[in-house]
């Protein structure tokens, strides 16, 4: 990688065990810097922000690293370096400046807020500042890394590439196309940061802003096209699972069973349920067989272990014992208090 980045973290093995629930977005010293421009010295290079209390380190932009001390930095990615000497990147920590890896390898692990994500050959990941994260041990990091000082672009430049857009995901698949423009917007930013003989300090900087911004509002555009992309597959996961349970859940309770039927992983399955209704799948199946069986008490005069047949327990002891863990009443009380 570049002098200030190397490729070291653990897996997703540790995340709880180093995760402290002081965990805080970027800070409003760090919207300051973007309103007021570069007021981070070299002073500040590599240390941690002061009034950090929640035993999770923030590591500044390490200005003493850059080609002339402008708040950019882009090179190979690489195991040499560091953020700083007594930064051990494979512990969680926090930096105060935007990290971007386009990754020219893979398979490769980053956790980032305690979620891991894996990056393949092709793929972008934009860690922004004040997010918790930590690299992988064991895996190589291999393309190109850019790295950002909050303060370097103009207000209106950090508003419309929507620097700040936490809600946006940390990694992005970009098809060809549009992953060779980024490759091409990234490589002229490149030539831009190292030729430091051609124009004077600020018309150089001025270069580099105007190239970084060029770079960022395709990544944007990309993310939020990214984040579109996730919510509409997520509806549809989230509809064609509806409509199976609505199918089949007086015989089937699994969610890998639905999950398998449907051609998602568990995983997704989780996510996109989860976002539609706020629930798991579990909780989604069990609220409809409980919805079932509660029309069945109220409006037939089935007994209760035909009813919990109907709805999946041939047993009629599990089903009144489901029927009570989620209603808090047996089936017979249940059906008494409604007559």
């Amino acid at each position: 990688m570049t002098d200030a980045i190397t490729h070291g973290g653990a897996g997703a093995r540790d995340v709880g065990a180093e995760r402290d629930a002081g965990e805080a977005p970027v800070g409003a010293d760090t919207e300051e810097r973007d309103r007021g421009g570069d007021r981070a010295g070299a002073g500040d290079v590599g240390g941690t922000r002061p009034g950090d209390g929640d035993g999770i380190r923030t590591f500044r932009f390490p200005v003493d690293l850059s080609l002339g001390g402008v708040g950019l930095q882009i090179g190979p990615m690489g195991s040499e370096r560091t953020w700083h000497a007594e930064a051990p990147l494979h512990r969680v920590h926090r930096i105060d400046f935007h990290v971007v890896m386009l990754f020219a390898d893979g398979p490769v692990r980053h956790m980032v807020d305690f979620a891991e994500y894996e990056a393949a050959a092709g793929d972008v990941l934009w860690v922004r500042p004040g997010q918790v994260h930590r690299f992988s041990r064991t895996d190589e990091y291999r393309g190109t890394v850019l790295t950002m000082q909050p303060g370097f672009l103009p207000r209106a430049t950090v508003e419309a590439t929507g620097l700040y857009r936490y809600d946006l995901p940390p990694l992005l698949h970009p098809d060809e196309a549009r992953r060779e423009a980024l490759k091409a917007a990234l490589a002229q930013l490149r030539r831009e940061y190292e030729d430091t003989d051609t124009l004077p300090l600020s018309l150089h900087t001025a270069v580099l802003r105007h190239s970084l911004t060029a770079f960022l509002l395709r990544l944007a555009h990309l993310a939020a096209s990214s984040a579109e992309a996730t919510r509409r597959q997520a509806d549809t996961t989230f509809t064609l699972f509806r409509d199976a349970v609505e199918k089949g859940f007086t015989t089937n309770h699994s969610v890998s069973a639905y999950a398998d039927a449907l051609g998602y992983s568990r995983r997704t399955l989780v996510r996109a349920v989860r976002a539609a209704t706020g629930e798991t799948p579990k909780g989604f199946i069990d609220k409809r067989v409980v919805l079932e069986a509660k029309r069945l008490l109220a409006h037939t005069g089935l007994p209760i272990g035909r009813v919990g047949a109907a709805v999946g327990f041939p047993d009629a002891a599990n089903f009144s014992k489901f029927f009570h863990l989620h209603t808090g009443q047996s089936p017979v009380a249940f059906r008494a208090e409604l007559r």
